[in-house]
């Protein structure tokens, strides 16, 4: 369950343990954003969001190589995830949220971050694997 104005992200895994995603909002809504982290597309570096409720029933795929992260616009907010890969806890990395360099438009003024996420890598140091 996620609050309002809750910012997680940007998350992923590094390869070998890279996961492909499937995303859909059970109760409540989000705008869900991803990052390319793929160092060969014409589009690495540049982010892409979207908004996913419970209403709308959209499902959001995600390929390996992308960083993903949400912003909860409703209080009790359930995310569905489906992954190609289990979880594995030394491959698990994060991009800075509000990274100037991404910059990524949340669209809310006070977002609630965990420590976690706010100590994420930023993008011009972020070497990456895909």
């Amino acid at each position: 369950r996620s609050q309002k104005g809750v910012i997680r992200g940007l998350h992923f895994q590094n390869p070998p343990f890279a996961q492909a995603k499937l995303i859909r909002v059970i109760s409540g809504s989000i705008l869900d954003v991803v990052v390319d982290l793929r160092k060969d597309s014409k589009t690495y570096g540049k982010h892409y969001k979207l908004i996913l409720t419970s209403e709308n029933k959209q499902q959001f795929f995600i390929p390996e190589g992308f960083a993903h992260g949400f912003l909860s616009l409703e209080n009790n907010t359930i995310i569905l995830y489906k992954c190609s890969e289990y979880y594995h806890k030394e491959s698990e990395d994060a991009l800075l949220w509000n990274d100037e360099l991404l910059n990524i438009n949340w669209e809310v003024d006070h977002p609630i971050i965990t420590e976690k996420d706010r100590n994420a890598k930023k993008f011009r140091i972020f070497d990456s694997p895909f």
